[in-house]
């Protein structure tokens, strides 16, 4: 398993390997072994995906391939919808703060979406590959090849932050 995430609608959403495949499970559902236990494939065979995050009700998952980037919604963890996205490069990781979806991903790339599913590419400082992001305490921060970090309080004007 590659993610294993608690959301808001009663649902734990994972990416499967080796196949990275969306699956779900109602946590709401009762099982004689509890919740958990039965995972429906969402979308299923093989589709890239590498990340997902959940905010203002709404389900988002990316991933793609070395020429080309995946971004897949969902309201209901149930049924997905495929959405263009503005670049090629694979994309890393997703999250959600402030109001605003931020992905991340190859040679620096850096979208952001206020409804998951236009989107639209930032200037980003770094030419290096971005695997991860995550929200915090007013402050996106995004981390990737070689150590590099990321900040940012708003998702469009990024810095890097030197490592000590």
């Amino acid at each position: 398993m590659k993610v294993l995430r608690l959301f808001g609608v009663g649902l734990l959403v994972t990416l499967l390997l080796p196949s990275l495949t969306l699956a779900a499970s109602n946590i709401g559902e009762r099982s004689e072994n509890g919740p958990g236990v039965t995972w429906t494939l969402r979308i299923p065979g093989f589709n890239d995906l590498m990340s997902i995050t959940y905010g203002n009700g709404l389900f988002v998952a990316v991933g793609g391939s070395h020429s080309s980037s995946t971004i897949y919604t969902s309201s209901n963890g149930v049924n997905w919808t495929e959405h263009p996205s503005p670049v090629r490069e694979q994309l890393w990781g997703v999250t959600y703060g402030n109001g605003l979806f931020v992905a991340v991903g190859d040679s620096g790339t850096i979208l952001t979406s206020r409804d998951g599913k236009n989107w639209t590419k930032q200037v980003s400082p770094t030419s290096k590959r971005l695997r991860s992001i995550t929200y915090g305490n007013g402050l996106f921060v995004g981390v990737g090849n070689d150590g590099i970090i990321l900040t940012s309080p708003d998702g469009r004007n990024w810095d890097v932050d030197p490592l000590d």
